[in-house]
């Protein structure tokens, strides 16, 4: 009988069921009794290697976000810390920039901190290589697949970046547009950033439509407004587009302020797509087309499976969440 199987029988969260077995405060009497009562019918013990780990740590999960601005992990943190609060642990927060290495600033943190768990928001499959092996105690890394890392006490929740981003740019094809422009995050150390470009590949060579990277493409941080930045150096190279995909919604939006500030109607002269559905893009004018992540979703799957591994041994797991196109009232069928 673990704590899981009690959370089941009771219809109470393994957070509740763990706060009433620990006696802690924020527990409904009524609940308490229900839980301690199904506890003694069923013959549930502690599990005192858990307790034992527990007395030599801190009760302490870290965040570790890379990108200090990215909107998405704040959405993320959200659900996250709603969570954390009713478990018997604390959330601690760390950020660092988007090209940080976020394995070496967790080997950093659990030798100051020790915590019991990590949530890492964002990162890149090579630092997780080379320097993950250092880090003992069990990881949830969120928005990136790490399932082909091997590591046992590392899970993963993500959404499948390449087949979004293939999906925007199919949009687009579909459309009829040809004359496509891609603004893209940084490729090197950043899975999301490499896998979404991946995905615009095989959109065009799907088609059998040519793809000239040095043309079509423009690599940008996630910020408005680098998005911005990047938009007007596309069109300032004079050769005309039709359509933007934006590999983020910041981009996006940073995209269509450059556009209009040109003199360019959105999606009248050129269409625009981003990905992630952040809610901004629900309030601007015209409504941003979007691939949306479900990143609540993600982030309550993250945690589960933390919490999991933490109360019941359970094992490292790699799950998928699916996407979402949402047409908005960016695009327009291009002109003939």
């Amino acid at each position: 009988m673990t704590i899981k199987d009690l959370a089941e029988k009771t219809g109470y969260s393994v957070g509740t069921v763990s706060r009433a077995l620990n006696g802690m405060p924020d527990v409904s009497k009524k609940a308490r009794a229900v839980i301690l009562r199904a506890a003694a019918e069923s013959g549930y013990e502690p599990n005192l290697n858990a307790k034992q780990l527990k007395q030599q740590h801190s009760a302490l999960i870290l965040a570790i976000v890379r990108g200090a601005r990215n909107e998405l992990f704040g959405m993320m943190l959200v659900v996250i810390q709603s969570l954390i609060a009713q478990s018997p642990y604390r959330l601690e927060t760390d950020y660092i920039d988007e090209e940080e290495d976020e394995v070496h600033r967790a080997v950093q943190l659990c030798r100051e901190k020790k915590p019991l768990g990590i949530l890492f928001l964002g990162g890149s499959s090579r630092n997780f290589q080379e320097g993950f092996e250092n880090i003992r105690i069990p990881a949830v890394l969120l928005t990136n697949d790490a399932r082909e890392l091997g590591f046992s006490n590392l899970s993963s929740v993500s959404t499948d970046d390449a087949l979004a981003s293939q999906t925007a740019v199919e949009r687009l094809l579909d459309l009829g547009h040809r004359d496509i422009v891609i603004i893209g995050g940084p490729r090197e150390n950043s899975d999301t950033g490499r896998q979404r470009y991946e995905g615009c590949v095989s959109a065009f060579a799907g088609r059998g439509i040519p793809f000239h990277p040095e043309q079509q493409y423009r690599e940008s941080r996630y910020s408005y407004r680098e998005g911005y930045q990047a938009a007007l150096a596309l069109l300032d190279r004079n050769q005309p587009f039709t359509a933007v995909f934006a590999m983020a919604d910041v981009l996006a939006v940073g995209a269509v302020r450059a556009l209009r500030d040109r003199g360019l109607k959105v999606p009248r002269d050129v269409s625009v797509i981003g990905i992630d559905g952040l809610p901004l893009g629900d309030f601007l004018c015209p409504r941003l087309s979007t691939v949306r992540q479900e990143v609540e979703e993600m982030a309550r799957r993250g945690v589960t499976i933390l919490l999991d591994v933490l109360e019941n041994h359970g094992p490292a797991r790699h799950e998928t969440v699916p996407f979402t196109l949402l047409p908005g009232e960016s695009l327009a069928a291009a002109k003939p």
